[in-house]
């Protein structure tokens, strides 16, 4: 879509001359930015500053301040220790050095599933940002070898809210988001619906080849960031039938559709060389570079219930189905039929059991249990309904031993129908006087093979290569140690943490020796048939991550917050690789792959209040490093600045809030040929226009 109605841009523009609303008192601004309220770390509410466990928060108001459209530019932004990369294979986010294969996506507490996790989170929704960075996997279970971020979501207390959302910018871009919430005290409902598209686009039009050392450039239409349109529309309802009982049901539907040009075309090249006279030449052959966009859907639905009979017991029962299914839209071309093929589809349940009990005072202890079911299948991969069920048993303990000193230990057993039995543990301790905060600890952490590893077969003709499946896989494990320093008060936070993460068994593709495909008559009867290369999957690889991240926050006089991170890692990644001519497996180092070793935020902020006027004024920068890639080596760093400007004005129930912004004020492009290791994919400088509606009932008297 492109953003044609100059005279909506203007009439938006002239209110940015004018209004807004009240901002928060000084004592709410601080304890929401200083010392909000988190669970992620251990299961269990605490405020921040009293956490066992390290949890980095991101407030609602630095998602708005920022103007972030989604979940992945809001953690890449607005943290050091979250980057993302997108090339022609989708957007790969890195945490802390490890993919976000190793990273668990929670909402309000419950796995998000699915290829398209980081996509079915609207913004506007969205409450606060826990980040916890680290091994969790007696507490969460599989993924969590990294880190978990965990979303929560608004739960309007007002008896009726209504918001409405629009964020433009060039290329195409918009998002849309409304969300309806009803609150009668007993019952509450909340309705949420988000639309996101964008346009094709490429900052270089051209494609690199060699000649014998000659760097060649050829146009092609293929674009570095594809077209789409997305809508989502969730459901939730809550019924609280006394103060022990309450109950609740949800479900939502996404729907994700690419835009591929279908004209666009590529080259590819063919070398001949003369037998006479040795001359060699070069030749380029034009071909479509498409013939099918790719569809997304996936719904989710569940419901719960929460029992209280008194403050030191609570009981959770939450069962959820989370499902995926991905399409190849085939559209008609001049030499094969239009026809559609389901890509991929995945069903996920999960049963959870769990209770909070404070035992004592000075002890609180979370146990339960949980059942996970999950089934693939793929026509690409060949995989035909295959399924795994995991079942767990899990208990953290939190004691406080003395007024300054508190433990946490945690144990979780999960037994597994591919690859058998597996415990899990942690332990922490917490020292805190006065505003000084010391907090260390060991984590496991491990990861199952997916289905996909575990029974995928691959044949990439063009490569002469046969990829076997194999089920008998095992866990990935991991060793996670970490110690943080902190100093807080009501006007500043001052954090710094070093890590360790140990990650063995770590699953790469191995290529089969000569010896072994000769001792299978249906191995050899892949060579007869012409493939060079018969590999499978197997935990071959290993990796050792370190890092030291620091961040700063401070609440300043006259309006200001200032805010930034640090975060420096050293990966080492050893991968195992066969040398066809000796036919020896050879260990190879180099850093894991997508990792970058520094990255930089920053963040700086002005708040001003008119009786029922509000101006924000923030400008947000993000730095990093050459980022490395295993296939084509480092892409360069690169930088990012915003500034966008934010008013509000409240007339009794109502508020409009216009904005504008300069996305990438310094216009920073990556121009690299086509299919290279781009360090970004950013349009340049671009300008955003956003208008939020707003329209809150607090005054009519609950039932």
């Amino acid at each position: 879509m492109k953003i044609k109605n100059r005279h909506t841009i203007l009439c938006i523009a002239a209110l940015l001359a004018s209004q807004t609303v009240s901002a928060q008192t000084a004592d709410s601004l601080h304890s929401v930015l200083l010392n909000p309220v988190v669970v992620t770390g251990t299961g269990t509410y605490h405020k921040a500053n009293n956490s066992p466990v390290a949890v980095r928060v991101i407030s609602a108001k630095e998602l708005r301040d920022a103007h972030v459209t989604n979940l992945r530019d809001a953690l890449s932004r607005l943290t050091s220790t979250i980057t993302t990369q997108t090339n022609g294979m989708g957007t790969f986010v890195n945490f802390n050095g490890a993919s976000d294969d190793y990273m668990l996506i929670l909402e309000n507490g419950k796995r998000v599933s699915g290829d398209d996790r980081w996509e079915r989170i609207s913004i506007g929704n969205i409450k606060r940002i826990e980040i916890f960075g680290g091994a969790a996997s007696a507490l969460y279970g599989s993924e969590a070898i990294a880190g978990v971020v965990n979303i929560i979501t608004d739960d309007s207390q007002n008896c009726i809210d209504v918001s409405s959302s629009t964020k433009m910018l060039n290329r195409g871009r918009l998002t849309q988001e409304v969300n309806v919430d009803a609150n009668t005290g007993k019952f509450s409902t909340r309705t949420t619906y988000s639309h996101h598209q964008a346009d094709n686009w490429q900052v270089n039009h051209y494609q690199a080849f060699d000649e014998g050392g000659r760097e060649v450039m050829k146009l092609t239409g293929r674009p570095m960031s594809t077209a789409f349109r997305s809508d989502h529309i969730g459901q939730q309802m809550e019924w609280r039938f006394d103060n022990q009982w309450s109950a609740y049901v949800k479900g939502n539907l996404y729907d994700n559709l690419t835009f591929r040009p279908r004209s666009a075309t590529y080259f590819t090249q063919k070398k001949s060389t003369d037998a006479a006279t040795g001359e060699t030449t070069y030749t380029y052959t034009a071909k479509q570079a498409y013939t099918y966009d790719i569809h997304h859907q996936s719904y989710c639905y569940g419901g719960g219930m929460r029992w209280a009979p008194n403050v030191r017991t609570h009981v959770y029962l939450d069962v959820y189905s989370d499902n995926f299914r991905s399409d190849y839209d085939y559209w008609q071309t001049a030499t094969a039929e239009a026809y559609d093929e389901t890509r991929k589809q995945t069903h996920y349940v999960n049963e959870t059991l769990r209770g909070i009990f404070r035992l004592a005072d000075w002890n609180k202890l979370s146990a339960g249990t949980e059942m996970v079911q999950e089934s693939l299948t793929s026509q690409s991969d060949h995989i035909d309904g295959r399924s795994t069920q995991t079942y767990n048993l899990f208990a953290q303990d939190e004691v406080r031993a003395l007024r300054w000193l508190e433990g946490v230990v945690g144990l979780r057993y999960t037994y597994n129908n591919n690859f058998g039995s597996s415990v899990t543990s942690n332990a922490g301790l917490f020292l805190h006087h006065s505003g000084f905060r010391l907090r260390t600890g060991y984590a496991g952490g491990y990861r199952t093979p997916t289905l996909s590893q575990l029974y995928a077969t691959d044949q990439a003709k063009t490569a002469a290569r046969y990829t076997l499946n194999n089920p008998s896989l095992s866990p990935e494990r991991s060793n996670f140690w970490n110690v943080s320093m902190e100093y807080g008060n009501r006007w500043m936070s001052v954090n710094l943490s070093g890590f360790i993460n140990e990650i063995r068994d770590m699953i790469n593709y191995r290529t089969l020796r000569q010896a072994e495909v000769d001792a299978s008559a249906s191995l050899a009867a892949l060579y007869s048939e012409g493939w060079t290369t018969i590999r499978q999957r197997d935990n071959i690889d290993k990796a050792t991550l370190r890092g030291i991240s620091g961040h700063v926050k401070f609440l300043l006089p006259y309006g200001f917050t200032l805010s930034g991170g640090y975060t420096f890692t050293d990966s080492d990644a050893k991968s195992i690789s066969l040398d066809k001519a000796t036919q020896r497996y050879e260990t190879a180092s180099s850093p894991v792959d997508k990792s970058v070793r520094h990255v930089g935020n920053f963040m700086a902020s002005w708040d001003k209040t008119w009786n029922r006027h509000h101006l924000n004024i923030t400008l947000n920068g993000h730095q990093q490093g050459r980022r490395y890639s295993s296939t084509y080596g480092y892409a360069k760093g690169y930088g990012q600045w915003d500034i966008n400007v934010r008013h509000s004005v409240t007339l009794h129930q109502f508020s409009i809030e216009p904005g504008l912004g300069i996305e990438n004020i310094f216009n920073e492009r990556d121009r690299s040929p086509w299919n290279s290791n781009y360090s970004t994919i950013s349009p340049g400088r671009s300008f955003l226009v956003s208008l939020v509606l707003k329209f809150s009932d607090a005054s009519t008297d609950r039932k």
